[in-house]
């Protein structure tokens, strides 16, 4: 990849958008995309039991945090 803007880091954070993660397994990143997929994983399920529904909140925020790291890589 040439670097931030790149067709790549445009494909890997298309790639984040459905699966949180993705992007950087994409781009060869193993421990950020685990950490990404555990993060955001993590707090949708936890919103998802109702109790703590306010998690969905950091899920979300994770989520583009992790859009917008596969978008700005540079290689």
């Amino acid at each position: 990849m040439a670097g931030q803007g790149s067709g790549g880091n445009v494909i890997a954070a298309i790639c984040n958008v459905f699966i949180a993660g993705l992007g950087q397994l994409v781009q060869g990143r193993i421990l950020a995309a685990i950490v990404f997929f555990l993060l955001v994983s993590v707090n949708y399920a936890l919103a998802a039991t109702g109790i703590l529904f306010f998690m969905a909140v950091f899920g979300f925020i994770f989520h583009v945090w992790a859009i917008i790291d596969a978008a700005k890589y540079k290689g």
